[in-house]
């Protein structure tokens, strides 16, 4: 007899098997007995029938508590009415760990209560589901940037010097200097493209930004690949084939999660269709005007200009070249224009907005130069950063995702501080 985990239960249908699992739920209806069981792995239903069974065993399968730890053994059956598709025939449980007044019941509750006891809200379906896709999410990460030849490098997280806004950082003291916490991870990863050619990052990174949309966190992961000797329109191949191949991972890996989260599989397809539309942030604004949308050239876009623009494809959308005073320092300026720089934010559909912010890197040493100390930047903590226009400068491009934006989008759900373990947020550092 093996102890197997529940989501390999369709191998061993026809076997007796041993499974340690949580009692999730629990009903009878006097001569049967189900429990609704979960593993880590999946859920799926434990059936204990009175008739087939000891009265202690079945006695004791009606008395288990919600969150009960327990070893179960039984047969592995075909359960053709659940979207899991197997259950347990249960002959024996044995009770590890017992569980009494557990807070999450089956019924509904507030959204700060989940908040505060989101420890143990993790453990329903949902939630489980959505770390599911996650994991994926970054499975499938490492498996593209490995494929195509990029080398994972690790940025720090406390920085001495500003990513993008000042005024989003979170400042410590790192003994008698100040310190940030980095707000991202691309300067460094400009470095290790010099020295390695094609990198990624993937690491945490901190916005004080004092927001309390669906779409913010103050703590988030990026993914963030830098690339030298590559230009604007090759990084903007290489995003629209890593997205895909996000998509496509978890349509492969992830039909239970997307079965649990009612997620529509039939609209996920569609955003593997390559390439992605591209349109000029000049087109966006004519669409937006044109549309009744009171904006004018120069301003960045919010959630319903996002969401508007990217209803008008069934894909996600690239918008390029944004007005160079909206954009960070670090941004290349339009050969063409003085107003511009040559990027391009990618916005998801469904209105999940953006999830990729990238551009080609200014690689001459005198306008960067100007760049920092336009914005206000004091040079000498970017010294390090102009050595790699000093040193062999080349052409060279990059971007970052944001792990949880795209883990809300792919999942279908409401708010991204359902797509983290532990979301910190404005007014929320508990659990």
């Amino acid at each position: 007899m093996k102890n197997i985990r529940i989501i390999n239960a369709a191998d061993y249908v026809g076997e007796k098997v041993k499974i340690g699992a949580w009692v999730a739920n629990k009903r009878s209806s006097g001569k049967i007995a189900f429990l609704s069981l979960r593993d880590g792995s999946a859920f799926f239903q434990a059936v204990i029938v009175k008739s087939k069974v000891s009265e202690e065993l079945f006695d004791l399968a009606t008395s288990l508590n919600q969150e009960t730890a327990i070893w179960v053994t039984g047969e592995i059956s075909e359960d053709a009415r659940s979207k899991f598709g197997y259950e347990i025939q249960v002959e024996a449980i044995e009770v590890v760990g017992e569980s009494d007044d557990y807070p999450i019941t089956p019924k509904d509750h507030g959204t700060d209560f989940l908040m505060d006891h989101r420890h143990l809200w993790l453990r329903s379906s949902k939630q489980h589901a959505i770390m599911l896709i996650r994991n994926e999410i970054i499975r499938a990460t490492h498996e593209f940037y490995q494929r195509e030849g990029f080398i994972q490098m690790d940025s720090p997280i406390l920085v001495g010097n500003a990513g993008e806004n000042t005024t989003d950082l979170f400042h410590t003291e790192y003994f008698d200097e100040d310190a940030y916490l980095a707000q991202t991870g691309q300067l460094y990863g400009e470095a290790g493209a010099m020295a390695l050619g094609k990198i990624y990052t993937f690491g945490p990174t901190f916005r004080a930004e004092k927001s309390k949309t669906r779409r913010h966190l103050i703590e988030f992961w990026m993914i963030e690949p830098e690339m030298a000797f590559v230009e604007h329109d090759e990084s903007l191949d290489i995003q629209e084939r890593y997205v895909a191949h996000l998509v496509q991972s978890v349509l492969d890996n992830c039909d239970y999660a997307l079965d649990v989260l009612d997620r529509d599989k039939e609209q996920l397809k569609k955003y593997t269709q390559l390439p992605y539309p591209r349109i000029s942030y000049d087109e966006a604004i004519e669409i937006l005007q044109d549309n009744d949308f009171d904006v004018e050239w120069g301003v960045d876009f919010g959630s319903p200009e996002e969401t508007f623009l990217a209803e008008q494809y069934e894909t996600p959308i690239f918008i390029t070249n944004y007005p160079k005073a909206i954009k960070a320092f670090y941004m290349k300026q339009h050969p063409e224009r003085e107003d511009v720089v040559i990027c391009a934010d990618m916005i998801a559909p469904e209105g999940y907005g953006e999830i990729i912010g990238g551009s080609q890197r200014e690689d001459d040493y005198e306008k960067l130069l100007k760049g920092i100390e336009n914005f206000g930047l004091g040079t000498e903590e970017y010294e390090w950063y102009l050595d790699l226009r000093r040193y062999g400068s080349v052409p060279h491009s990059g971007f970052g995702l944001g792990l949880e934006r795209t883990v809300t989008w792919l999942a279908g759900t409401e708010h991204i501080r359902e797509a983290i373990p532990f979301p910190r947020l404005l007014n929320r550092i508990y659990p």
